[in-house]
């Protein structure tokens, strides 16, 4: 299973797993808290590396931190998860495996697409105006960060629908998740208390990894253009 991961790939992993069991056992974390984020780390990396099986470990991961959040009262968060991730693992099942390639870049499975200018500026325009209104719809029904909650999930459905469709340019949008995710929780977990810092260790972890899956979208991009003229 790993004979095509890099060296990075897998010491990543492996430190990764040490830390949420260590955290588990040392601040008596929630168990659900570490299947989640166990799972959706395994679901992040293969992702990075354009695997199609990302989405078996992304149905775990989404339906158990929809729980989770639910739980805390971050209801963008558990809506988000529960209502729109979970189901997409599934499209983008059927999806991506229409989709696959073939590179010299060993373990790849899908053709990567690139966004135009024109294509960002649509997308800068729908997350600002949308983070607005989602903010004020999770006020109404009284959930927590409303601002820091509606930002996450709004750049977060824009970031999968980018993921489904192939985009490389969704690594930027998640990277921005990631960030106001680590915020949340952090804030979340001070106000609130609780034992689920698994949760900010997760997306600390997945925040280095959007990072390297933008490098390595970028890079598989281009040798699929190459390997495109040659063939022709």
């Amino acid at each position: 299973m790993l004979k095509d991961w890099t060296l990075f790939e897998k010491i990543w992993l492996v430190l990764f797993t040490i830390v949420n069991i260590y955290l588990f056992f040392a601040f008596e974390d929630s168990l659900l808290g570490l299947i989640s984020s166990l799972s959706g780390m395994l679901c992040v990396v293969l992702v990075a590396k354009g695997k199609i099986s990302n989405y078996y470990f992304g149905i775990i991961q989404t339906g158990t931190y929809a729980y989770i959040s639910f739980g805390y009262s971050l209801y963008g968060e558990a809506m988000l998860n529960g209502l729109f991730y979970f189901p997409a693992q599934f499209v983008g099942l059927y999806m991506w495996s229409r989709h696959r390639t073939q590179t010299s870049i060993q373990g790849e499975d899908v053709a990567v697409k690139r966004l135009t200018k024109k294509g960002w500026m649509i997308l800068i325009l729908i997350a600002v105006v949308g983070s607005i209104l989602y903010a004020e719809l999770l006020h109404v029904i009284g959930g927590q960060e409303v601002r820091l909650d509606s930002a996450a999930v709004v750049l977060s459905v824009l970031a999968q629908i980018l993921m489904l469709k192939r985009y490389a340019e969704q690594w930027a949008l998640w990277i921005a998740v990631n960030v106001l995710s680590i915020s949340l929780w952090v804030v979340t977990l001070i106000k609130q208390g609780g034992n689920d810092m698994n949760m900010v260790v997760m997306w600390s972890a997945f925040l280095v990894n959007s990072i390297y899956g933008y490098y390595n979208w970028i890079k598989l991009s281009k040798v699929q253009k190459q390997e495109e003229v040659h063939s022709q």
